[in-house]
């Protein structure tokens, strides 16, 4: 990604702060971790990273647009999809989190990892997200191939 990329960004992100400037020098001085809220700008679909890395690879397709901003989690072993605010929607699902007004959401900067966090697709600055029918059918498609591969009550 280039400078520029990165500088739009890190405005596009760090706009859903409570101060934008606060968390900048978070991400520049402190532990690089900010506490950004939802549902404004973006809400975040949090679903277990076995499910979520899958996912992101079935939307890695040339006939898709890029994927947008994604995060990972590995102490929690999540992955957090960044997708259109929309308070009447309901994410159904064994694992799935969807956080919206009222949550709030913990990302590094879009240019480096901060402890357990982790940008699969940083945030371009665009303000592009994860179409929701998009990212749907691709966490069936890849629910299924899990629920293929995962023998039921294996001992």
């Amino acid at each position: 990604m280039s400078d520029a990329m990165w500088e739009r960004g890190v405005e596009w992100l760090s706009a859903a702060a409570t101060d934008p400037r606060v968390c900048k020098r978070e991400w520049d001085q402190g532990d690089g971790i900010a506490l950004l809220q939802a549902g404004r700008y973006w809400d975040v679909l949090s679903v277990p990273d076995r499910l979520g890395l899958l996912t992101l690879d079935l939307l890695w397709q040339p006939a898709l647009p890029v994927p947008g901003p994604t995060l990972v989690d590995t102490a929690a072993h999540r992955v957090g999809f960044f997708l259109p605010p929309d308070p009447g929607s309901r994410w159904i699902g064994a694992g799935l989190r969807h956080a919206r007004r009222g949550s709030w959401v913990a990302v590094p900067p879009p240019y480096r990892p901060a402890r357990f966090l982790e940008w699969l697709v940083p945030p371009d600055g665009t303000g592009a997200l994860h179409a929701p029918g998009t990212l749907e059918l691709a966490l069936r498609q890849a629910n299924g191939t899990l629920a293929v591969l995962t023998p039921i009550g294996a001992e």
